[in-house]
């Protein structure tokens, strides 16, 4: 006997809509400034599941995350790496219901805020 859900049928999610969610919410953590490009020598097989700067790898329903981003200098490293591991294993398991097995936050350089002057 097939229950309501197995009727109405499978979703499948596009990994490239996995990788904006992803970079959107690294994105909206206070003291990102942008994403990095990433680790130099990437290969073409690689590149598949690569986006401006964030790298998954998905086994057995599981996603594994490297994050490559510039961040401001005025704030706490780690507390913002902290903070953009836990949004995007939120956002991650709240839109799609994938687990996270790891978010790795690779901090590739940090920038000066500009100064805006009146």
């Amino acid at each position: 006997m097939k229950t309501n859900e197995d009727a109405i049928g499978n979703t499948t999610v596009d990994p490239d809509v996995i990788l904006t969610i992803i970079r959107l919410a690294a994105l909206e953590v206070p003291g990102v400034c942008r994403m990095a490009s990433g680790p130099a020598g990437i290969d073409d097989l690689v590149k598949k599941f690569y986006s401006e700067g964030v790298k998954i790898d998905v086994e057995d329903h599981t996603i594994y995350v490297d994050l490559f981003l510039v961040i401001y200098r005025d704030v706490d490293l780690r507390s913002v790496a902290r903070k953009v591991q836990e949004e995007v294993s939120r956002s991650i398991e709240d839109l799609v219901g994938m687990n996270i097995g790891r978010v790795d936050v690779h901090i590739e350089d940090i920038e000066f805020r500009k100064i805006e002057t009146a």
